[in-house]
């Protein structure tokens, strides 16, 4: 009987110090999303961060009339939304593509690719709406008279 106490205190303290050990190593972090907008901001020229709401954030880019990205949606974890006008240029091809790298993780290549196909797929025959999936990827291309947007997502199951 007298051996119970003295193993109990060591359990109990070492059942306290890994407990303060995991409040006290782990730092304060922002929002996922938010780490990837400043990723963004940092490694894409040009980008910047002008409105955060919740789980939307809007950015700002030479190539694009409208850029967001996106938090934590019913049926996705990232979006990215991008406007520009109805016959887009390179250059938003190009950034479209290294945003898709940076979000989804994916080769720049591959995002290019996905992009301007789905884009290009817009018109006569197709419609002027355009859902297609490219490496693990939903895209969803739209266009008006003045207008081209595409909307990337990836779902929460993959």
């Amino acid at each position: 009987m007298a051996l119970g106490p003295q193993f109990r205190r060591p359990t109990l303290l070492a059942a306290t110090l890994a407990l303060l050990a995991t409040f006290s190593i782990s730092p304060a972090r922002a929002d996922r999303c938010e780490d990837t907008a400043k990723e963004l901001k940092n490694q894409i020229d040009g980008i910047k961060i002008s409105v955060n709401t919740g789980n939307m954030i809007y950015l700002t880019h030479p190539a694009a009339k409208e850029l967001s990205l996106g938090c934590r949606g019913r049926n996705y974890s990232v979006e990215l939304y991008a406007k520009a006008d109805r016959k887009p240029k390179p250059q938003f091809f190009d950034l479209i593509a290294s945003a898709g790298a940076i979000i989804f993780t994916i080769p720049k290549p591959d995002a290019l690719t996905g992009t301007s196909r789905c884009i290009k797929r817009m018109g006569l025959l197709r419609g002027d709406k355009v859902s297609m999936r490219f490496r693990r990827l939903n895209m969803e291309c739209t266009r008006t008279k003045t207008e081209a947007s595409i909307v990337v997502t990836r779902g929460k199951d993959e």
